[in-house]
């Protein structure tokens, strides 16, 4: 099992190593889920890879940046990312970042998520995963360590889910469309400009973007927003900055758009990042395993 908390830092090989080293243990670990903390600094990215179990992938302190095939899904404080086991993706931390995953086995309980999703994590969910870390690791738990664990597993079905993906659509054009929107985002463009961009009748566009989406594309641009609103509140930034240069007109009009996207304002959100980094050093256990 690997030891110690650190920072990765060093030159892409050594970490390359590191990481592959981790991922080694964990397709030989037992029993039906592994808790890790890791600490990653800004900018750093974790390449393509997957897990024969399944990634609750929690941010503690930070912005992590997840992206698969199927799009790209954003986890803040207080959030977590469900990824499905097999699923290729690559992990990238804006922000200094401290994260604890949970490795689960895919079918260690009925009911868990068949999809890639974010979720709020509840205060339970919060006190398990921190509680966990400081079990044993790879290997079965029994009496009070099972127990946790059970719980923590019982939980995730239950976690709310938040609107914080971004799908792209596989039409060449479409995408093109969108990761032009994601560079300068604005809630100002409508469908129609949207669908003579793409050369396309309105009806024609809507079909195909919610078809290859699943989304809207007044939700689709609502997310886009939200994905760039938050790390720049979680380093924080004045709202009104924020909200004026994603197109705004008003204030209000981003915090209402903010707290029916996320279920929490602008402040609220800052206050927690804030209040999840002070509180780090309280919650961690120095000494556990760092994880992959």
């Amino acid at each position: 099992m690997p030891h110690g908390r650190e920072i990765f830092r060093g030159d892409a090989a050594e970490l390359g190593r590191l990481h592959e080293s981790r991922w080694q243990w964990l397709e030989e670990a037992v029993g039906p889920a592994v808790a890790l903390p890791t600490e990653y600094p800004d900018g750093y990215h974790v390449p393509r890879h997957r897990h024969n179990r399944s990634q609750l992938l929690h941010a503690l302190v930070g912005v992590v940046l997840v992206t698969t095939k199927h799009g790209r899904w954003m986890v803040p404080p207080d959030h977590a990312m469900w990824i499905p086991a097999g699923i290729e993706h690559s992990v990238e931390m804006l922000g200094d970042v401290s994260m604890r995953s949970v490795y689960v086995v895919p079918d260690a309980i009925p009911g868990l998520p068949e999809g890639l999703r974010v979720v709020g994590i509840t205060e339970l969910m919060h006190s398990l995963i921190v509680e966990s870390e400081k079990l044993p690791q790879g290997g079965e738990l029994e009496g009070r360590a099972g127990l946790i664990m059970g719980l923590l597993l019982h939980e995730i079905p239950n976690l709310p889910e938040r609107p914080l993906g971004l799908p792209f659509p596989s039409d060449p054009k479409l995408a093109a469309l969108c990761r032009r929107f994601v560079a300068a985002p604005s809630p100002h463009a409508t469908i129609d400009e949207w669908a003579d961009a793409a050369g396309m009748s309105r009806r024609s566009f809507t079909r195909a973007f919610h078809r290859q989406t699943g989304l809207s594309l007044s939700t689709w641009r609502q997310q886009a927003c939200l994905f760039a609103a938050l790390p720049r509140l979680a380093d924080g930034e004045p709202i009104t900055r924020v909200a004026l240069d994603l197109g705004y007109e008003s204030v209000p009009a981003f915090i209402t758009m903010f707290k029916r996207m996320l279920g929490t304002s602008p402040r609220g959100y800052m206050r927690g990042a804030r209040e999840a980094g002070e509180g780090i050093k309280r919650l961690s256990s120095p000494g556990r395993a760092a994880a992959v």
